[in-house]
């Protein structure tokens, strides 16, 4: 079995643009580590492409992509010649939406959610709607000309559309100044970062591996700098948190993220991440198992199957940089 890997980042999808570096050595993680899994179960085999200013993957067959070539050219034809595609790729600006799209024009076995689902969940503001409205505690987000009027600060700034903590600003009081139209408020809530790695299918949630996120603050910024995998123990809780997650957004499909905030009071829901994420590439240490011995009949077949109750995670330190 061919599957075609693509993550956007590191694949081509910047050709004739200078790099995100805040957003390569992230892709370079989770592509490295899911085509390791991949190339590991009998009978699969990886295609990708990379982008020629990179390093290749170590494993896989990768086609280097230079300056004047068309990843998308490139990406479509490799789709066709896969069995099943598996997308990365940042939501903002759509991104991640419209490749799924395309690639689902070529092939018809991709690893990703909905269209739907994967419009709703790349907005923060409707994100919150959805899980509020489904009874899911999640951090309250609003306009800039929403806040309430009593609300206090600090507050987080960020784009509705934004990947990782790109653009991620903390004011101690309400903003002043003019920011762009996409941007949301949300209050800044006291806890310990968190994620959850989740294995969804139509409204069915597993809970792989509950994460420490290693946020770091400078001055007013936020930043990603890594993720512990697994050091968070699952319980009941967490796993009925899960649950009401996939009943909310039933489109999830494959390997998510859902990011939250451990507080005193229970879990907070900041994001559900439509898509594979960082926490990925320590899962399979942190499980003592290869993630994907779980999924292999949802790369084949489209569908999750039972499974066991996993043992405890070890924690596993994956760092982005």
């Amino acid at each position: 079995m061919l599957v075609f890997v693509c993550e956007t980042v590191t694949a081509g999808g910047f050709i004739g643009q200078d790099l995100p570096q805040g957003l390569i050595a992230e892709g370079m993680l989770m592509r490295d580590a899911l085509i390791g899994d991949l190339e590991d179960l009998p009978g699969v085999s990886v295609l990708t492409t990379h982008d020629a200013r990179l390093p290749p993957p170590p494993r896989g067959h990768s086609t280097p992509l230079e300056a004047g070539d068309d990843p998308h050219e490139t990406w479509d034809a490799l789709a066709r010649q896969a069995h099943c595609c598996w997308p990365i790729a940042p939501e903002t600006d759509g991104i991640l939406e419209r490749f799924v799209a395309t690639l689902r024009t070529h092939n018809r076995r991709v690893i990703a959610p909905d269209l739907q689902t994967l419009r709703d969940c790349s907005s923060k503001t409707r994100t919150a709607e959805i899980l509020t409205a489904a009874g899911v505690r999640a951090v309250p987000t609003w306009r800039v000309d929403e806040i309430p009027e009593d609300q206090a600060g600090p507050f987080v700034v960020k784009p509705d559309d934004g990947a990782g903590a790109l653009g991620v600003l903390v004011f101690s009081d309400r903003p002043q100044m003019h920011l762009p139209e996409q941007t949301i408020i949300q209050p800044y809530v006291e806890g310990m970062p968190a994620s959850l790695s989740l294995l969804c299918q139509s409204g069915r949630t597993h809970v792989l591996a509950a994460n420490r996120q290693n946020i770091g603050r400078t001055a007013d910024r936020l930043s990603f700098r890594g993720v512990s995998v697994g050091a968070l123990p699952i319980d009941d809780t967490l796993r009925a948190l899960a649950d009401r997650v996939g009943a909310a957004f039933p489109g999830l499909h494959g390997i998510v993220g859902m990011d939250y905030i451990v507080t005193e009071t229970g879990p907070v829901v900041v994001e559900v991440n439509p898509r594979l994420t960082t926490s990925y590439a320590g899962l399979r240490q942190a499980l003592g198992i290869n993630p994907l011995a779980f999924v292999a009949e949802l790369i084949r077949d489209g569908a999750v199957p039972d499974l066991p109750r996993l043992p405890p995670t070890v924690s596993v330190e994956v760092i982005a940089r």
